[in-house]
Protein backbone atom coordinates (compact mmCIF):
# COMPACT_ATOMS: atom_id res chain seq x y z
CA UNK A 1 0.00 0.00 0.00
CA UNK A 2 1.55 3.42 -0.85
CA UNK A 3 0.53 7.14 0.26
CA UNK A 4 -0.72 9.50 -1.68
CA UNK A 5 -2.03 13.35 -1.39
CA UNK A 6 -5.37 13.42 -2.98
CA UNK A 7 -7.25 16.71 -3.68
CA UNK A 8 -10.24 16.72 -1.41
CA UNK A 9 -11.34 20.20 -2.13
CA UNK A 10 -10.79 23.12 -4.49
CA UNK A 11 -11.91 26.84 -4.34
CA UNK A 12 -10.73 30.53 -5.77
CA UNK A 13 -11.12 34.10 -5.55
CA UNK A 14 -11.00 37.18 -8.12
CA UNK A 15 -10.61 40.80 -6.87
CA UNK A 16 -14.16 42.17 -8.28
CA UNK A 17 -12.50 44.67 -10.48
CA UNK A 18 -12.12 43.87 -13.79
CA UNK A 19 -9.69 45.37 -15.91
CA UNK A 20 -10.48 44.60 -20.20
CA UNK A 21 -7.72 45.02 -22.85
CA UNK A 22 -9.15 48.38 -23.52
CA UNK A 23 -8.61 49.96 -20.81
CA UNK A 24 -5.22 50.16 -21.89
CA UNK A 25 -5.56 51.80 -24.69
CA UNK A 26 -5.97 55.33 -22.74
CA UNK A 27 -2.70 54.59 -21.55
CA UNK A 28 -0.01 52.94 -23.85
CA UNK A 29 0.81 52.54 -27.42
CA UNK A 30 -1.46 49.24 -27.61
CA UNK A 31 -5.26 47.90 -28.65
CA UNK A 32 -6.90 45.05 -27.21
CA UNK A 33 -6.26 43.05 -30.83
CA UNK A 34 -2.50 43.65 -30.25
CA UNK A 35 -2.95 41.94 -26.49
CA UNK A 36 -5.19 39.35 -27.60
CA UNK A 37 -3.29 38.15 -30.93
CA UNK A 38 0.26 38.20 -28.89
CA UNK A 39 -1.30 36.58 -25.21
CA UNK A 40 -4.73 35.36 -25.84
CA UNK A 41 -5.42 37.92 -23.00
CA UNK A 42 -9.02 39.72 -23.53
CA UNK A 43 -9.17 40.86 -19.69
CA UNK A 44 -8.30 40.00 -15.84
CA UNK A 45 -8.93 40.99 -12.22
CA UNK A 46 -6.87 43.78 -10.51
CA UNK A 47 -6.45 43.40 -6.37
CA UNK A 48 -8.92 46.21 -4.61
CA UNK A 49 -7.85 48.86 -1.98
CA UNK A 50 -9.35 46.12 0.27
CA UNK A 51 -7.40 43.16 -1.53
CA UNK A 52 -4.29 41.51 -0.32
CA UNK A 53 -2.02 38.48 -1.03
CA UNK A 54 -3.23 37.23 2.19
CA UNK A 55 -6.58 38.29 2.00
CA UNK A 56 -7.24 36.95 -1.64
CA UNK A 57 -5.35 33.49 -0.28
CA UNK A 58 -7.65 33.31 2.86
CA UNK A 59 -10.82 33.55 0.34
CA UNK A 60 -9.45 30.86 -1.76
CA UNK A 61 -8.70 28.68 1.03
CA UNK A 62 -12.01 29.34 2.74
CA UNK A 63 -13.75 28.18 -0.48
CA UNK A 64 -11.71 24.96 -0.53
CA UNK A 65 -12.41 24.36 3.02
CA UNK A 66 -15.93 24.64 2.05
CA UNK A 67 -15.81 22.59 -1.05
CA UNK A 68 -13.83 19.65 0.81
CA UNK A 69 -16.27 19.75 4.25
CA UNK A 70 -13.39 21.13 6.53
CA UNK A 71 -12.77 23.30 8.77
CA UNK A 72 -9.50 25.11 9.13
CA UNK A 73 -8.42 23.00 12.46
CA UNK A 74 -8.63 19.50 10.31
CA UNK A 75 -5.62 21.47 8.23
CA UNK A 76 -1.92 20.49 9.32
CA UNK A 77 0.09 22.68 6.79
CA UNK A 78 -0.73 25.57 4.94
CA UNK A 79 1.68 25.71 2.46
CA UNK A 80 1.26 29.05 -0.03
CA UNK A 81 3.22 29.82 -3.16
CA UNK A 82 3.41 33.96 -3.70
CA UNK A 83 6.18 36.23 -4.94
CA UNK A 84 3.96 39.11 -4.12
CA UNK A 85 3.67 38.77 -0.16
CA UNK A 86 1.94 41.44 2.03
CA UNK A 87 5.41 41.89 4.02
CA UNK A 88 9.23 40.57 3.56
CA UNK A 89 7.95 38.49 7.01
CA UNK A 90 6.31 36.99 8.53
CA UNK A 91 4.93 35.13 5.39
CA UNK A 92 1.46 35.46 4.14
CA UNK A 93 1.03 31.63 4.85
CA UNK A 94 0.95 32.22 8.74
CA UNK A 95 -1.30 35.50 7.89
CA UNK A 96 -3.67 33.18 6.34
CA UNK A 97 -3.02 30.89 9.23
CA UNK A 98 -4.58 34.03 11.18
CA UNK A 99 -7.40 34.90 9.38
CA UNK A 100 -8.79 31.20 9.20
CA UNK A 101 -8.34 30.70 12.76
CA UNK A 102 -6.36 28.36 12.35
CA UNK A 103 -5.18 27.45 16.02
CA UNK A 104 -2.48 23.97 15.08
CA UNK A 105 -0.12 23.38 12.88
CA UNK A 106 2.41 25.10 10.81
CA UNK A 107 2.55 27.19 7.71
CA UNK A 108 4.86 28.59 5.08
CA UNK A 109 5.56 30.15 1.78
CA UNK A 110 7.53 28.91 -1.32
CA UNK A 111 8.88 31.17 -3.82
CA UNK A 112 9.25 29.97 -7.14
CA UNK A 113 7.46 32.46 -9.03
CA UNK A 114 4.83 31.19 -11.76
CA UNK A 115 6.23 27.77 -10.97
CA UNK A 116 5.19 28.31 -7.61
CA UNK A 117 2.27 26.77 -7.10
CA UNK A 118 4.17 22.88 -8.88
CA UNK A 119 6.75 23.64 -5.83
CA UNK A 120 3.78 23.91 -3.66
CA UNK A 121 2.30 20.89 -4.29
CA UNK A 122 5.41 18.84 -4.59
CA UNK A 123 6.67 19.78 -1.42
CA UNK A 124 2.90 19.53 0.42
CA UNK A 125 2.86 16.13 -0.93
CA UNK A 126 6.71 15.18 0.45
CA UNK A 127 5.08 16.00 3.68
CA UNK A 128 2.01 13.74 3.24
CA UNK A 129 3.36 10.96 1.95
CA UNK A 130 6.43 11.09 4.61
CA UNK A 131 3.37 11.06 7.30
CA UNK A 132 4.35 14.48 9.01
CA UNK A 133 1.27 15.85 7.98
CA UNK A 134 -2.12 14.43 6.80
CA UNK A 135 -4.03 17.02 5.49
CA UNK A 136 -2.49 20.06 3.67
CA UNK A 137 -3.72 23.72 2.16
CA UNK A 138 -1.88 24.23 -0.82
CA UNK A 139 -2.52 28.16 -2.25
CA UNK A 140 -1.12 30.02 -4.73
CA UNK A 141 -1.94 33.82 -4.37
CA UNK A 142 -0.44 37.16 -5.94
CA UNK A 143 -0.92 40.72 -6.60
CA UNK A 144 1.11 41.10 -9.47
CA UNK A 145 -0.29 44.70 -10.22
CA UNK A 146 1.48 46.06 -7.99
CA UNK A 147 5.12 45.45 -9.16
CA UNK A 148 4.02 46.56 -12.63
CA UNK A 149 5.53 49.46 -15.04
CA UNK A 150 2.75 50.43 -16.47
CA UNK A 151 4.54 52.34 -19.17
CA UNK A 152 5.77 49.15 -20.48
CA UNK A 153 3.43 47.53 -22.36
CA UNK A 154 5.17 44.48 -22.72
CA UNK A 155 4.66 43.31 -19.39
CA UNK A 156 1.68 45.26 -17.90
CA UNK A 157 -0.97 44.27 -20.23
CA UNK A 158 0.17 40.20 -19.22
CA UNK A 159 -0.73 40.06 -15.69
CA UNK A 160 -3.60 39.67 -13.22
CA UNK A 161 -4.00 38.98 -9.57
CA UNK A 162 -6.08 36.28 -8.08
CA UNK A 163 -5.80 33.47 -5.48
CA UNK A 164 -6.51 29.63 -5.88
CA UNK A 165 -6.35 26.71 -3.46
CA UNK A 166 -6.59 23.25 -3.14
CA UNK A 167 -7.08 21.39 0.08
CA UNK A 168 -4.92 17.83 -0.30
CA UNK A 169 -5.48 14.78 2.06
CA UNK A 170 -3.23 11.26 2.79
CA UNK A 171 -4.86 8.40 1.22
CA UNK A 172 -4.10 5.04 1.11
CA UNK A 173 -3.62 3.55 -2.44
CA UNK A 174 -2.34 0.52 -4.34
CA UNK A 175 0.94 2.21 -5.48
CA UNK A 176 -0.41 2.58 -9.59
CA UNK A 177 -1.12 5.06 -11.77
CA UNK A 178 -4.82 4.33 -11.30
CA UNK A 179 -4.29 5.27 -7.76
CA UNK A 180 -6.09 8.60 -7.06
CA UNK A 181 -3.65 11.54 -5.72
CA UNK A 182 -0.29 12.57 -6.95
CA UNK A 183 1.28 10.44 -8.94
CA UNK A 184 4.44 12.24 -9.98
CA UNK A 185 6.38 15.28 -9.58
CA UNK A 186 9.43 17.01 -11.14
CA UNK A 187 11.12 20.28 -10.38
CA UNK A 188 13.98 21.82 -11.76
CA UNK A 189 15.15 25.43 -11.86
CA UNK A 190 18.70 27.05 -13.50
CA UNK A 191 19.62 30.47 -11.87
CA UNK A 192 21.70 31.34 -14.96
CA UNK A 193 18.88 31.97 -16.83
CA UNK A 194 17.81 35.07 -14.07
CA UNK A 195 18.09 38.29 -16.12
CA UNK A 196 15.06 36.85 -18.58
CA UNK A 197 12.42 37.46 -16.06
CA UNK A 198 12.89 39.00 -12.65
CA UNK A 199 11.99 42.23 -9.97
CA UNK A 200 14.43 45.07 -10.16
CA UNK A 201 14.02 45.08 -6.45
CA UNK A 202 13.74 44.07 -2.65
CA UNK A 203 16.22 44.64 0.12
CA UNK A 204 19.48 45.33 -1.32
CA UNK A 205 17.56 48.35 -3.23
CA UNK A 206 15.95 49.40 -0.86
CA UNK A 207 12.65 49.45 -3.39
CA UNK A 208 10.02 47.37 -4.75
CA UNK A 209 10.86 47.32 -8.16
CA UNK A 210 9.10 46.63 -11.33
CA UNK A 211 9.10 43.45 -13.31
CA UNK A 212 11.43 43.29 -16.14
CA UNK A 213 11.07 40.39 -18.98
CA UNK A 214 12.50 39.39 -21.89
CA UNK A 215 9.31 37.99 -23.58
CA UNK A 216 11.00 36.16 -26.38
CA UNK A 217 13.74 34.51 -24.62
CA UNK A 218 11.49 32.98 -22.02
CA UNK A 219 8.70 31.92 -24.81
CA UNK A 220 11.86 30.32 -26.57
CA UNK A 221 12.55 28.19 -23.20
CA UNK A 222 9.13 28.28 -22.21
CA UNK A 223 7.64 25.50 -24.54
CA UNK A 224 10.73 23.37 -24.50
CA UNK A 225 10.87 23.20 -20.54
CA UNK A 226 7.60 22.59 -20.33
CA UNK A 227 7.10 19.81 -22.36
CA UNK A 228 10.08 17.94 -20.87
CA UNK A 229 9.16 18.20 -17.18
CA UNK A 230 5.78 17.09 -18.53
CA UNK A 231 7.04 14.17 -19.94
CA UNK A 232 9.76 13.30 -17.08
CA UNK A 233 6.65 13.18 -14.79
CA UNK A 234 4.45 11.66 -16.66
CA UNK A 235 7.18 8.72 -17.34
CA UNK A 236 8.13 8.66 -13.37
CA UNK A 237 4.06 8.07 -13.26
CA UNK A 238 3.85 5.25 -15.98
CA UNK A 239 1.67 7.05 -17.92
CA UNK A 240 1.79 8.59 -21.42
CA UNK A 241 0.27 11.53 -23.38
CA UNK A 242 -3.34 8.90 -24.42
CA UNK A 243 -3.93 8.62 -20.81
CA UNK A 244 -4.21 12.58 -19.90
CA UNK A 245 -7.61 13.51 -19.79
CA UNK A 246 -6.67 17.36 -18.64
CA UNK A 247 -3.63 19.49 -19.28
CA UNK A 248 -4.31 22.49 -16.78
CA UNK A 249 -1.18 24.58 -17.24
CA UNK A 250 0.40 27.80 -16.00
CA UNK A 251 -1.68 30.37 -17.89
CA UNK A 252 0.79 32.68 -19.41
CA UNK A 253 -0.06 32.60 -22.56
CA UNK A 254 -2.15 30.87 -25.14
CA UNK A 255 1.01 30.85 -27.75
CA UNK A 256 3.25 28.80 -24.87
CA UNK A 257 -0.36 26.75 -24.05
CA UNK A 258 -0.76 25.56 -27.47
CA UNK A 259 3.13 25.02 -27.82
CA UNK A 260 3.37 22.83 -25.11
CA UNK A 261 0.40 21.00 -25.23
CA UNK A 262 1.43 20.01 -29.22
CA UNK A 263 4.89 19.45 -28.19
CA UNK A 264 3.72 16.96 -25.44
CA UNK A 265 1.18 15.30 -27.90
CA UNK A 266 -2.04 16.03 -26.34
CA UNK A 267 -5.07 17.74 -28.24
CA UNK A 268 -6.05 21.23 -27.42
CA UNK A 269 -9.24 19.76 -26.40
CA UNK A 270 -7.88 18.50 -23.39
CA UNK A 271 -6.25 21.79 -22.01
CA UNK A 272 -8.07 23.68 -19.65
CA UNK A 273 -7.54 27.20 -20.74
CA UNK A 274 -8.44 30.71 -18.41
CA UNK A 275 -5.50 32.76 -19.55
CA UNK A 276 -8.34 34.81 -21.37
CA UNK A 277 -10.16 35.65 -18.67
CA UNK A 278 -7.42 35.76 -15.62
CA UNK A 279 -4.52 36.76 -17.47
CA UNK A 280 -1.01 35.38 -16.07
CA UNK A 281 -1.71 35.32 -12.16
CA UNK A 282 1.50 33.58 -11.59
CA UNK A 283 1.74 31.14 -9.00
CA UNK A 284 -2.64 31.70 -8.58
CA UNK A 285 -2.95 30.20 -12.19
CA UNK A 286 -2.79 27.02 -12.04
CA UNK A 287 -4.83 26.07 -8.77
CA UNK A 288 -7.50 29.09 -10.36
CA UNK A 289 -7.90 27.13 -13.71
CA UNK A 290 -8.21 23.65 -11.32
CA UNK A 291 -11.12 25.65 -9.50
CA UNK A 292 -12.34 26.87 -12.40
CA UNK A 293 -12.41 23.60 -14.59
CA UNK A 294 -13.60 21.87 -12.05
CA UNK A 295 -16.80 24.47 -11.67
CA UNK A 296 -17.50 24.18 -15.67
CA UNK A 297 -17.11 20.68 -14.88
CA UNK A 298 -14.20 19.42 -16.77
CA UNK A 299 -12.78 17.94 -14.60
CA UNK A 300 -14.13 15.19 -13.08
CA UNK A 301 -13.13 11.93 -10.24
CA UNK A 302 -10.95 10.11 -12.21
CA UNK A 303 -9.61 12.18 -14.57
CA UNK A 304 -5.75 12.32 -15.13
CA UNK A 305 -4.73 15.51 -15.17
CA UNK A 306 -1.10 17.24 -15.53
CA UNK A 307 0.11 20.70 -14.54
CA UNK A 308 3.19 22.08 -16.21
CA UNK A 309 4.47 25.75 -15.23
CA UNK A 310 7.60 28.01 -15.51
CA UNK A 311 8.94 31.26 -14.05
CA UNK A 312 11.57 33.18 -12.79
CA UNK A 313 14.46 31.85 -11.81
CA UNK A 314 14.23 30.09 -14.31
CA UNK A 315 12.56 27.80 -12.11
CA UNK A 316 9.81 25.06 -13.91
CA UNK A 317 8.44 21.76 -13.09
CA UNK A 318 5.32 19.60 -13.51
CA UNK A 319 3.21 17.51 -11.45
CA UNK A 320 1.13 14.44 -12.33
CA UNK A 321 -1.94 13.61 -10.69
CA UNK A 322 -5.31 11.91 -10.57
CA UNK A 323 -8.60 13.18 -9.18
Amino acid sequence: MTLRAVIRGTGHYLPSRVVENAEFEATLDTTDEWIKSRSGIERRHFATENDTTSSMACAAAKAALADAGLVADDIDVIVLATSTADLTFPSAATMVQAQLGMTRGFAFDVQAVCAGFVYALANANALLVSGQAKRALVIGAETFSKIMDWSDRGTCVLFGDGAGAVVLEAKTGNGTAQDRGILATDLNSDGRLRDLLYVDGGVSTGTSGYLRMQGNQVFRHAVEKLASTAHTAMDAAGVGPDDVDWIVPHQANIRIIQGTAKKMGVPMERVVVTVQDHGNTSAASIPLALSVGRARGQIKDGDLIVTEAIGGGLAWGAVVLRW
